[in-house]
């Protein structure tokens, strides 16, 4: 149903009807966006103005132009000052009114945890050199001015080395290593003048969901006060990192915030502000920024429920214990469960029976796939507690109940 085009009686026959004034012309014959318009249609009869009348027009002309001018700026002034606020051109910038900090957003996270979000600089050594150091983040737990960060932050600090803390508002605090746990990536320091600092709130990695809302704060690549978000990718994701000697194991949350070098140490926040987690590992698939590998949306954080063991063992005897069950097994598994390589004479395991040569495939009847899923499983417990292993052996499975071992580090 196009346009009617007929022509009436009371139209020039010769000449084509004019378009409706809101129609553009097709699209299709002018291929070339901004090139030009369409040819005008021709003019429309005019009434003629005697000629002594123009002079009457053109000043007609300039005072409506001018009037208009002066209303057009004045429209333009009020809509600019309209508001709760007013905004002055050229005056610097305005100050946005705080959020609601129950309102759950990215935003009212960050607003609520960025004081309580410090960056760690560690440098120095145990060898009395000052041999290069690390920066990191952390956050605070309690009045006290105490930290939580990651080991691997601050380890190049012992000794003759030092720590500064910096705060949210830019100021540099001496802190020291109140005590730090290799096996669970974890240190606690002490602020100096720390008192003042505002505790994060602490919450649970176990009342989150994958797929929740997670936002990451620290000092990624020493950029201060960096937030990012993002989801909880998975939950009880086996992870290991190494530092020398030391490796951690941790059964960690994944998440696909972005996290990078100096990342460390700092809160991984669920949308109620709560702390579920330590962001302290990534993945990826080699070095692509200055040397140092980069974010790719796999990222790792300890649990809260851990770091809060650990610290307050720390707190109270200055080091942290994890549990063992005094067997050796081969971490690099095919995935059918953890081989057991050793088994030393009078261990926990050896006492409750486990043998070389047995494969363990449960533990309280939650599968482990190799190695490095059994010590996880370990280490989420405590020592003292007895745990139920389900092993492989000879083509049939049996249970073995061991009471864990402590060992300190």
């Amino acid at each position: 149903m196009g346009q009617d085009s007929r022509v009436s009686e009371h139209d020039d026959p010769d000449r084509p009807p004019y378009p409706p004034a809101h129609q553009p012309p097709p699209p299709s014959a002018y291929p070339f966006p901004g090139y030009g318009y369409p040819p005008p249609w021709p003019p429309r009869p005019q009434s003629r103005v005697p000629g002594w009348l123009w002079p009457v027009v053109a000043a007609t002309a300039l005072l409506v132009g001018a009037v208009g001018g002066v209303l057009a700026g004045v429209a333009v002034f009020t809509t600019m000052s309209s508001g709760s606020a007013p905004i002055v051109l050229g005056a610097g910038h305005s100050v946005a009114a705080p959020l609601d900090p129950n309102n759950r957003s990215v935003a009212a996270v960050a607003q609520k945890l960025l004081p309580s979000t410090v960056q760690v600089l560690a440098k120095g050594g145990a060898d009395g050199n000052q041999r290069g150091g690390a920066t990191g983040s952390g956050f605070v737990i309690d009045r006290d001015g105490h930290v939580i960060t990651n080991n691997h932050v601050v380890s190049n600090a012992l000794g003759s080395g030092q720590v500064q803390v910096v705060d949210y508002a830019g100021h540099s605090h001496a802190a020291r290593i109140v005590g730090r746990s290799p096996v669970y990536d974890i240190a606690v320091l002490e602020v100096d003048g720390g008192s003042h600092l505002r505790p994060a709130a602490l919450g649970s990695s176990r009342s989150m969901h994958v797929g929740e809302t997670v936002v990451a704060i620290g000092s990624p690549l020493g950029l201060s006060s960096t937030v990012t978000s993002g989801i909880v990718s998975a939950l009880d994701r086996p992870v290991t990192t190494s530092e020398g000697s030391h490796s951690s194991y941790i059964n960690a949350v994944q998440t696909d915030a972005a996290i990078n070098p100096g990342n460390s140490g700092g809160p991984l926040v669920n949308l109620r502000g709560e702390v579920i987690g330590v962001n302290s590992a990534i993945a990826t698939t080699g070095p692509t920024f200055g040397g140092q590998a980069g974010n790719i949306g796999v990222g790792f954080a300890i649990p809260m429920e851990q770091v809060e063991l650990t610290a307050a063992e720390i707190l109270r005897t200055g080091h942290a214990k994890y549990p063992v069950i005094g067997a050796t097994v081969q971490v690099n598994g095919s995935g059918n469960g953890a081989k057991v390589v050793g088994v030393p004479p009078g261990s926990p395991a050896a006492q409750a029976g486990l043998r070389k040569g047995d494969v363990v495939v449960a533990v309280d009847g939650t599968s482990v796939d190799d190695g490095i899923g059994l010590i996880v499983a370990i280490r989420a417990h405590q020592p003292g507690d007895t745990v139920t292993l389900t092993v492989r052996r000879g083509g049939q499975q049996v249970q073995v109940r061991i009471r864990l071992a402590a060992k300190v580090g």
